[in-house]
């Protein structure tokens, strides 16, 4: 990674400033389709951190460098992109995000602002009055700050809703609530066992509380039922909206169900497919996965070549695997939902087939066992045996480490792929479940950034909001978007913002193999630029918060122009 770093740099210092290369009368300049100028441009170039001017043609960029310059690019049908002031950077990609789950939460009852059990009850009532629905769904409660300092309960929802099903999904994705008719309908009660990696919650009497975690809600997708053709192909193109608008011209779409590739395809084909997308997929589909390795669909606006895998839950609903108990539940250390001899067995396979893999940990052991798993399987297939010499493997995650296993990602080129804002989320609630001591390893971006490691910054939307100004203030200043951090949360563990910008540019260009194409704005790689209305390199830390996407801008065209 180093060196490649370092052969852009050196290119950069040869190329910025200059015209793009051309017949042999260099008198001769192409006019560009698009000119932006007229506020600070970060070019994420080292060597060349700023520039006055870039002129894009037929999606690529041709220069960049001064104003003088760049009026030779100017022609009549050239577009002129004022900035007034605004600042452009190389194009933000969210490096963990469910695209279709974004769109879904603009669709569907969204429980992000529910404060108390109360305020849940007053949802479901509300949702309720729709009486077509035969199930009542929602997403985006999170009870770590509620006055009843518990999670709500199937009695909870029985009292406003007791006669159809009501399925609530956890902020994080890996708990739900359900009350009794949800619980019937899916055959749950207390004779029920715990899946493997999954866990049913339980009152004193041993029946069922309608607390899901991880692998129990299964049943509960087919009782909700997913969307499909039309209807999911406009979820995703919602999504893929929703996204450009917070600023991010690109996503790694997590867990996604391989048919979704061909249409997104189709989406980004007939220009309905706002952002560039790279999919990791769901462990079903490995085989077409790894035939394809990778498959380029739209001229490189959606690639597959990654498959999902979790070795753990969330820290919020207590099933991130642990080395010691929940400082807050003594009798548990959390879920381990993969075996190792047939991981390891699935890794080695991966790496002759040319398949990144993408696994999710957020515990310490979660964590520990995705690195050894790792490292035996690196171990045990050499190199020339590879498909793909450097696999770029990555933890999705990658929340609470153990500090003897910070060194680890950078010594074996492991990515950690993180997301800043579930620090500035976590905080209110993970000194509780980990206790002081364990939140030296927690969302430890820097040491791993100082250790050598690639980290890749996301958002994970729609368990968190999903904007790029919300995620790069929290990477700079590890507080919350009021401006709190708690006590002992390691404010050391903040980066400074050059790291910041790297964590969403270069380095998810480089977690999917695409450093050569994006990540930077130089010379002859894709024009993707994110454009906010302030500079976040130089504005005031108190300010960051305050930022807004003004424009988005893939492959030289601008998708989305705020009013």
């Amino acid at each position: 990674m180093r060196l490649t770093v370092s052969a852009l740099a050196l290119l950069a210092v040869a190329a910025c400033g200059e015209p793009a290369p051309g017949p042999e009368d260099s008198a001769a300049v192409e006019p560009a389709d698009r000119v932006f100028s007229g506020g600070p441009i970060h070019t994420g170039v080292e060597a060349r951190p700023t520039a006055e001017f870039v002129a894009v043609n037929e999606g690529r960029i041709v220069y960049v460098g001064d104003a003088e310059g760049g009026a030779e690019y100017v022609g009549e049908a050239t577009e002129e992109v004022d900035l007034a002031g605004a600042a452009m950077f190389p194009g933000f990609t969210d490096a963990h995000v469910h695209v279709l789950g974004v769109g879904q939460r603009e669709r569907m009852l969204n429980l992000e602002d529910v404060g108390s059990i109360t305020e849940l009850q007053a949802a479901v009532a509300d949702a309720a009055a729709d009486e077509t629905a035969t199930v009542i769904a929602g997403r985006g409660w999170i009870e770590t700050h509620w006055p009843e300092d518990r999670f709500p309960t199937a009695a909870d929802l029985d009292e406003v809703e007791a006669e159809r099903p009501v399925v609530l999904t956890r902020a994080d994705g890996h708990a739900l609530v359900a009350n009794t008719a949800a619980l019937e309908a899916v055959g749950i009660d207390a004779d029920t066992p715990d899946p493997d990696g999954g866990e049913i919650l339980r009152d004193e009497a041993g029946a069922a509380t309608g607390m899901i975690i991880d692998t129990a809600m299964a049943p509960f997708a087919d009782l909700v039922g997913a969307p499909e053709g039309e209807e999911r192909a406009a979820l995703l193109e919602l999504g893929a909206q929703v996204l450009a608008e917070s600023g991010w011209t690109g996503a790694h779409d997590m867990s996604v169900p391989y048919a979704d590739v061909d249409v997104m395809a189709r989406l980004a084909e007939e220009d309905r497919f706002a952002i560039r997308n790279y999919v990791a997929a769901n462990p079903d589909a490995y085989s077409a996965i790894a035939e394809a390795a990778p498959r380029v669909e739209a001229d490189g606006r959606v690639v597959a070549r990654t498959v999902k895998l979790y070795v753990d839950g969330a820290l919020g609903s207590r099933g991130a695997a642990l080395l010691e108990p929940y400082s807050d539940a003594p009798g548990s250390r959390g879920l381990v939902m993969l075996e190792e001899a047939d991981t390891i067995a699935f890794m080695e396979q991966a790496l002759r087939d040319g398949v990144q893999l993408a696994v999710h940990a957020i515990g310490d052991r979660g964590n520990r066992l995705v690195l050894d798993w790792m490292e035996a399987a690196l171990d045990a297939v050499p190199v020339d045996e590879r498909a793909v010499a450097d696999p770029r493997w990555r933890v999705e995650h990658a929340q609470i480490l153990d500090p003897e296993d910070l060194d680890r990602f950078a010594e074996l080129g492991i990515i950690a792929s993180m997301q800043p804002s579930h620090a500035i989320g976590d905080l209110h609630f993970a000194p509780d479940r980990l206790g002081d001591e364990r939140l030296e390893g927690a969302y430890a971006w820097r040491d791993l950034v100082e250790s050598g490691a690639v980290v890749a910054g996301g958002s994970d939307a729609p368990v968190e909001r999903g904007e790029a100004r919300i995620e790069f203030h929290a990477a700079v200043t590890r507080r919350d978007l009021e401006g709190y951090s708690g006590e002992g949360w390691h404010p050391e563990q903040a980066l400074d913002r050059a790291a910041a910008l790297k964590l969403f540019t270069i380095w998810p260009a480089y977690a999917s193999f695409r450093e050569d194409e994006l990540g930077t704005i130089e010379i002859g790689k894709r024009a993707d630029f994110s454009v906010f209305d302030r500079d976040l390199m130089t504005v005031p830390e108190d300010q960051l918060r305050e930022a807004r996407p003004v424009m988005t801008v893939v492959e030289g065209e601008i998708v989305w122009r705020a009013e």
